[in-house]
C-alpha cells in the first residue's frame, strides 16, 4: 500500500468532519438495547461446588436472571465422572452429583419452581448430559 504524502485540504476537512460524528461506525461498547426487551441465556459453570454451595448459587443466578429479564439459564453441571460420591454409602448415587440434585432442589422448592417453566438436559452443543437449560417464565 502506498501512503499518499500530501492530503488535500478538501480531503482532510471532510476526514476531520466525519471523526467528529461517525455515524455510520457501530458503537460496540454503547447499550443499543431496549431495558424492557428480554435477554436470551444466561450460563454459569458449576464445576467444583459441593452440593449445598451450588444450591445457594443457583437460587441467587435465578433470581439475579429474574431481574435482569433473562429468558433461558444454562447451567454446566459436568456429568459427575470424577465424583467420589459413589464412595459414601449415605450418599445417594444419582442425588449426590449435581446434575441430578439441582434440578430436584429447583423443583422442591416452591420459591424457585414458580418462576420457572422448564427444566431440561441441554442440547448437545450446549453441554448435553453435562449441562442443564432453565427456561424461566416472562414476569
Amino acid at each position: 500500500m502506498i501512503k499518499k504524502k500530501d492530503l488535500d485540504q478538501d480531503d482532510k476537512k471532510a476526514w476531520e468532519e466525519y471523526i467528529k460524528n461517525p455515524s455510520d461506525i457501530f458503537d460496540k461498547d454503547k447499550n443499543y438495547s431496549n431495558k424492557n426487551q428480554r435477554k436470551e441465556r444466561f450460563k454459569y459453570d458449576l464445576h467444583g461446588y459441593t452440593l449445598e454451595d451450588a444450591n445457594r448459587k443457583v437460587k441467587e443466578i435465578i433470581f439475579l436472571c429474574k431481574e435482569n429479564k433473562y429468558k433461558e439459564i444454562l447451567l454446566i453441571t459436568g456429568k459427575g465422572l470424577h465424583s467420589t460420591n459413589d464412595k459414601d454409602i449415605y450418599i445417594s448415587k444419582n442425588l449426590g452429583t449435581l446434575r441430578y440434585s439441582v434440578p430436584e432442589f429447583i423443583k422442591s422448592s416452591e420459591e424457585l419452581s414458580s418462576l420457572i417453566i422448564s427444566i431440561a438436559q441441554a442440547d448437545i452443543k450446549d453441554g448435553g448430559e453435562g449441562a442443564i437449560l432453565i427456561k424461566l417464565k416472562n414476569l
